[in-house]
């Protein structure tokens, strides 16, 4: 699971960044199953700043466990921008951390569109500013990538940390 790895791959190098910070990061994941999670925690002291990864694969999932809107999911789909920053607020604020992250896309290889093709995903990236400061914010991107299911969902973790140690 190291075949888009850099070297230190992003998962060793986003535990000191937020160690720097005193930050903590929980996930919320879709079409990554817990791959993001699983990348963390290989790292030994994650538990310093890793809070959970929370598996949203269904849409009642994704309603019940982070309160992603039915309006959210029924008008745009699971696999939309409005739902990966619903997800990544909703893991930021059930578990208290200061950074949320999401992932909803399609791995493939079938579920793809003209409009969304294989290898599409939504990336959300919530932070908690302190009370009172305004600086709370969320952000989205898209992005689509190739290759097998599981080269599809290495590539969507490593970005998403990767889009994480960008903002640290």
């Amino acid at each position: 699971m190291r075949e888009y790895a850099d070297d230190p791959p992003v998962e060793e190098r986003i535990g000191d960044a937020l160690r720097e910070r005193d930050a903590t990061v929980a996930v919320a994941e879709s079409c990554t199953g817990g791959l993001i999670g699983s990348l963390l925690t290989d790292v030994p002291g994650s538990s310093d700043y890793f809070d959970r990864s929370v598996v949203t694969y269904s849409y009642d999932a994704k309603l019940t466990e982070l309160a992603v809107a039915r309006e959210s999911l029924d008008g745009h789909g699971a696999v939309s921008a409005p739902v990966a920053e619903q997800m990544a607020a909703g893991v930021r604020d059930t578990a208290g951390t200061t950074f949320g992250l999401s992932t909803t896309g399609i791995a493939g290889p079938e579920g793809g569109s003209e409009e969304k093709p294989v290898g599409t995903v939504f990336i959300g990236r919530a932070y908690a500013a302190d009370w009172g400061t305004d600086g709370s914010y969320t952000e989205v991107s898209r992005h689509v990538f190739d290759g097998s299911r599981t080269e599809i969902k290495e590539q969507i973790a490593r970005k998403a940390l990767s889009l994480l140690l960008d903002e640290l």
